[in-house]
């Protein structure tokens, strides 16, 4: 290791997902050598819609051709409504109907439960699923279990493809209010934080709104236009340039991770 290798410094990244997510996160953040500073600016609450037992109905009895996940918190939260004996059947009911997981990480948790071969778009994300599915949809039953703050861009694309869509929220976000929060919104002002990984519009909406609770909506922006902004989406995106940030790093493949590796190259 030479002299500027040993001096160069480690930069500084705000992480902002939800607490569950903190010990994976720090450790990708580590081998990335990222220094993390975590403040969660989204916080996941469990659901239950009129939507939900009709969906469970659907799979069970395979009237559902399609079922489809947008996150590993989708999963998580569809299964820790039911006893062990409704899980069992969900899952049995799951196997006989065509899964559609939106990126790896929701994958890996329908593998955990026993989905062995799930469907994954090439591109991670409600367009890529659309992509995928509006060729063979038409005049299917489509189910989808996800986030009340989901997107209509799938549920309406796959409506004008032909399909019949159900749509439960099986959990909501809502963004958390504390010390630590506001706290990260200090380090931001004062210039101590080198980097920001924004995974989706509602972290921007979190933040932005603390920021301005605390009387610094405008001079949040410049702070932010100084240092590398990391998202995952266009959409993220395209809500950073709403409230006057510039996205420095999108990367093509929509994970935490792939997120990293690219603003670490920015460094």
């Amino acid at each position: 290791m030479t002299e500027k290798q040993k001096n160069k410094k480690i930069p500084v990244l705000a992480i902002m997902r939800p607490e569950n997510y903190r010990k994976k996160s720090e450790a990708i953040a580590r081998n990335y050598n990222f220094r993390s500073i975590y403040a969660p600016m989204i916080k996941l609450e469990g659901m239950k819609d009129e939507g939900f037992d009709p969906f469970v109905r659907r799979v069970i009895t395979e009237t559902s051709d399609y079922v489809i996940f947008t996150s590993a918190n989708g999963i998580n939260f569809t299964m820790e409504k039911l006893s062990e004996s409704e899980k069992n059947d969900l899952i049995t009911g799951l196997k006989k109907n065509r899964v559609i997981a939106i990126g790896p990480n929701t994958e890996k948790e329908l593998i955990k439960i026993g989905i062995d071969n799930p469907f994954l778009p090439r591109d991670y994300s409600s367009e890529g699923i659309l992509e995928a599915l509006c060729p063979v949809v038409n005049g299917k039953t489509v189910d989808l279990a996800r986030s009340a703050f989901g997107t209509k861009v799938l549920t309406e694309g796959l409506e004008e493809c032909g399909a019949m869509v159900y749509e439960t929220h099986v959990y909501t976000l809502s963004v958390p209010e504390g010390v630590i929060q506001k706290k990260l919104i200090k380090r931001t002002l004062a210039g101590e934080v080198d980097a920001f990984a924004f995974t989706s519009s509602m972290m921007v909406k979190g933040f932005m709104k603390h920021a301005e609770m605390m009387g610094a909506g405008e001079t949040i922006t410049k702070a932010l236009n100084r240092v590398v902004i990391g998202a995952i989406g266009i959409p993220t995106g395209n809500t950073l340039k709403q409230h006057g940030v510039n996205t420095t790093v999108i990367p093509e493949e929509f994970t935490f991770e792939a997120l990293l590796k690219a603003m670490k190259n920015r460094f």
